[in-house]
């Protein structure tokens, strides 16, 4: 009896720790999905170590932040129907005004993660990417002219903004994969006359061609007069009375008109020859 009195005096013990594990057991288990990384955070302290992608035990008092290690985008273009013009304004080395639709592509370091929201929380891609986008893009700007930034140097300029992005973000923890110049917008007077320059130097370029080509034709046509010139002095010179002589025998030999009158010692006779 006594036996059975101590179990029912024990059995609400129990029951509340059973309690007490199910409502902490989510606090303990923790599952951090791949392409993420688990930053822990205890009262406020955020510790240097990471949760990988996997299931992990954990104090049940630590709070788990997920940051994402995939690949993001962040843009800034010109679109009505992203509610105004987000572009980046930048001058060129001539002075003039240029607006660029951008896009850049990174992803967060998943050991930097920890300093990362230390410093800059959840919303980096506002505090750190953002105005550094800006900031590379408006000093690369001013070391090319419009011109090149709108047509011949379009490629360099954009590979020069994101290697200057690369040194930057990989401080912060932030990897730039790539950067998109995706538009180049020019106001109509500058458009306009920019396009007139190309054409005219298209033109220019085309004309260049044309000459080069008739240039070369000329000396072409120079070489081959002077090889038949040569030719025609070696023959002039080679043609001896004798040597004529022997050419025409030749021929006697296979023309079919060709008649042969025997003498003495069967050889033909052919008058003036010495």
């Amino acid at each position: 009896m006594k036996k059975y009195s101590k179990l029912f005096v024990l059995l609400p013990v129990l029951i509340t720790i059973f309690i007490i594990f199910i409502i902490l057991l989510p606090s303990i288990f923790v599952v951090i999905d791949a392409g993420e990384i688990g930053v822990q955070k205890t009262f406020g302290k955020v510790s240097d170590s990471v949760f990988q992608p996997g299931f992990h035990i954990k104090n049940p008092f630590t709070r788990i932040v997920r940051m994402s290690t995939r690949t993001q985008q962040y843009s800034m273009i010109s679109s009505e129907s992203a509610g105004g013009d987000d572009s980046i304004q930048a001058l060129a080395s001539d002075g003039a005004s240029v607006w660029l639709d951008v896009t850049v592509f990174y992803h967060l370091q998943d050991i930097e993660a920890p300093e990362v929201y230390k410093k800059l929380g959840l919303d980096y891609d506002e505090k750190i990417i953002r105005p550094e986008i800006r900031s590379k893009i408006r000093g690369v700007m001013s070391d090319y002219t419009v011109i090149e930034i709108y047509s011949t140097k379009r490629e360099e300029v954009q590979n020069k903004i994101l290697e200057e992005l690369e040194t930057t973000l990989e401080d912060r923890g932030i990897i730039a994969e790539n950067l998109l110049l995706r538009k180049v917008t020019l106001s109509n007077t500058l458009f306009n006359s920019i396009e007139e320059k190309l054409t005219a130097q298209q033109k220019a370029q085309r004309k260049e061609f044309e000459i080069e080509e008739a240039r070369r034709e000329a000396e072409r046509k120079q070489i081959e007069a002077e090889g038949q010139r040569e030719a025609q002095r070696i023959i002039n010179e080679s043609l001896t009375d004798r040597y004529l002589y022997y050419l025409y025998i030749q021929a006697l030999e296979t023309n079919p008109n060709t008649v042969y009158v025997p003498t003495e010692g069967g050889v033909a006779l052919f008058k003036n020859i010495e």
